[in-house]
């Protein structure tokens, strides 16, 4: 019967879709990203045409995905893209060095913040003691894991009412705000170009830390095939979800240099964007499970993790493999490194992507395509990327060494594993052990969907 059948149902409707967006990308970067940017910007007037510019680039990657997501109808994002588009390496390349390094560090900065907003409030006017930040961190990790294992409707329902937290967390820094601009103080904004201070060689670690207040539009393409209508609210919530981060970032970063004088805002603001942050775990737990899902499906990752729970219907596997790593970087991990530590890897493979998106469309011009960008969208956001990606070599060479030895990394991997068949003296133990684990898990196999 169709409703005892195991597969992901379509459940992500068009309110979700815009939660899942806009959720992630205000809890994932206005209350971050700011001391980054101005930090490796040097000046207040460089530090807004950053934004400024971040915020255009991420538009443009935005209207090359929605393109994607109309062309190749898989979920997997950044995966899938790249593997249909440039062939099953780079795609491997990226799988790896995203369990290993990108998703695992992205989160952990997410729940740090979180367990730094949410304790704010009890130890103020000190610092909250680490452990106990770290601890408190992992506690939101793990709950937010817990429903994501549980239920793929209530996770949904969930970020519906986390984003109206993050709006309104929102709300409280911009309004107060634009009201002290408007009585004219605006003494923060003197000589906001002074050129003794300015930092030209850090520039693309400002523009790391503002790409990642505006990451987040590319989220529904890791679902979408649990979208409802996905051709048409795939690319309406992208661009409706950037063009309103567009708006909030653009503001909330101008008025925060002048929110000192609201003091009887501060015992709030760090409850919202502790919420805020949870929202962001709860959307970096469903769409990097489904990247397992797809990669497992796809012959690239163990077959165990293309399992879905057969009352549940989540990819319940998927989703447990993620916390082992994400632990271990809440407990080693600092917010500004990990944020240059996994923004290498994640800027060179959405170039990768989008760069896939030219080649896709010089291969198959046959194809129609219900959502059309012009050319230079794609050539120009490809190329800053990549050439961001180079320079941030020279901005941060350790920790962006680091982020290329994990890529390469994969290298041997992929010809050493994954290209070759399972040999016939580990055939039998490997496949016990997954119907082992399968039987534990009551996961199965989903039944074979056309996408």
């Amino acid at each position: 019967k169709e409703e005892e059948a195991v597969f992901l149902r379509q459940k992500i409707t068009l309110l979700r879709a815009f939660s899942l967006l806009v959720g992630s990308m205000v809890g994932s970067g206005i209350f971050i990203s700011p001391k980054g940017v101005l930090k490796n910007s040097g000046n207040l007037g460089v530090s807004l045409i950053v934004w400024f510019a971040c915020g255009i680039l991420s538009l443009f990657g935005a209207l090359c995905y929605a393109e994607l997501g109309t062309r190749l109808t898989k979920s997997g994002g950044h995966y899938i893209y790249v593997m249909e588009t440039l062939g099953p390496l780079p795609s491997f390349l990226y799988l790896w060095v995203e369990y290993f390094a990108i998703w695992p560090a992205n989160v952990a900065v997410i729940s740090l913040a979180f367990g730094r907003y949410i304790l704010e409030p009890f130890f103020a006017p000190c610092g909250a003691p680490l452990p106990a930040v770290k601890l408190v961190s992992l506690l939101g990790y793990y709950t937010v894991l817990i429903l994501n294992c549980w239920s793929v409707s209530w996770t949904a329902r969930l970020q519906i009412v986390l984003t109206v937290f993050k709006l309104l967390a929102l709300a409280l820094i911009i309004v107060p705000g634009m009201m002290l601009l408007a009585q004219g103080h605006t003494e923060n904004f003197q000589d906001a170009f002074n050129s003794q201070s300015l930092v030209l060689d850090k520039l693309p670690l400002a523009f790391y830390a503002g790409m990642f207040a505006y990451s987040g539009w590319f989220q529904t393409s890791f679902v979408r095939e649990e979208l409802v209508r996905p051709e048409r609210n795939n690319p309406l919530a992208v661009i409706v979800s950037v063009l309103v981060e567009d708006v909030l970032a653009s503001q909330a970063v101008a008025v925060s240099f002048a929110q000192k004088a609201f003091q009887s805002l501060i015992s709030v603001i760090p409850i919202l964007v502790a919420l805020s942050c949870i929202g962001t775990i709860n959307v970096a737990i469903i769409t990097f499970s489904r990247t397992l899902f797809v990669a497992s499906r796809e012959g690239q990752w163990p077959p165990l993790f293309s399992m879905i729970h057969i009352r549940r219907h989540t990819p319940l596997p998927a989703v447990m493999l993620m916390f082992p790593l994400v632990t271990a970087m809440v407990c080693f991990g600092d917010i500004y490194q990990l944020l240059n530590f996994f923004s290498f890897s994640r800027w060179l493979f959405i170039g990768l992507a989008t760069l896939g998106l030219i080649i896709h469309r010089y291969r198959h011009p046959e194809l129609p395509s219900l959502f059309k960008v012009p050319l230079f969208i794609p050539v120009s956001f490809t190329i800053i990327c990549l050439f961001a990606v180079t320079m941030s070599f020279y901005s941060d060479p350790v920790y962006i060494s680091i982020g290329c030895a994990m890529v390469l990394s994969g290298f041997p991997v992929y010809f050493l594993v994954v290209n070759r068949p399972i040999p016939d003296c580990c055939q039998a133990t490997f496949y016990y052990l997954t119907f082992k684990l399968q039987v534990l898990l009551e996961v199965v196999r989903q039944e074979i969907r056309t996408y």
